[in-house]
């Protein structure tokens, strides 16, 4: 039973993000979903999924696998933490070595 199984399994269609937007492109162009959907193969419910991420998301859209889709405003906000992030370290490190070297100094900068 389990051989006949396997051979009924379907491989699952992965499409490039260049792909998806090309046919995101041409439904809003000709306005005709379903066709586009038989002309390139597409079942119609991804394309639909796509148009509508697509306009959500806008150039966040089809990240890729594991990747969290973001708006713009999430994608400026991350940067900006992960850059507020970097910039705490710096000033963390540097606090530490003013430390150590005017104590090594004698020069101590504790009140």
């Amino acid at each position: 039973m389990n051989k006949y199984l396997n051979k009924m399994k379907k491989e699952r269609k992965s499409y490039s993000r260049d792909y998806k937007l090309k046919l995101v492109e041409l439904a809003k162009a000709r306005g005709n979903v379903s066709a586009i959907s038989r002309e390139y193969g597409v079942n119609i419910n991804s394309l639909h999924r796509w148009i509508k991420e697509h306009e959500k998301y806008d150039s966040g859209s089809f990240p890729g696998r594991g990747k969290p889709k973001k708006t713009q405003h999430e994608q400026e906000l991350a940067s900006l933490k992960k850059r507020l992030a970097d910039v705490t370290e710096e000033r963390d490190i540097l606090k530490k070595a003013v430390h150590f070297f005017s104590k090594s100094d004698g020069k101590s900068t504790d009140s």
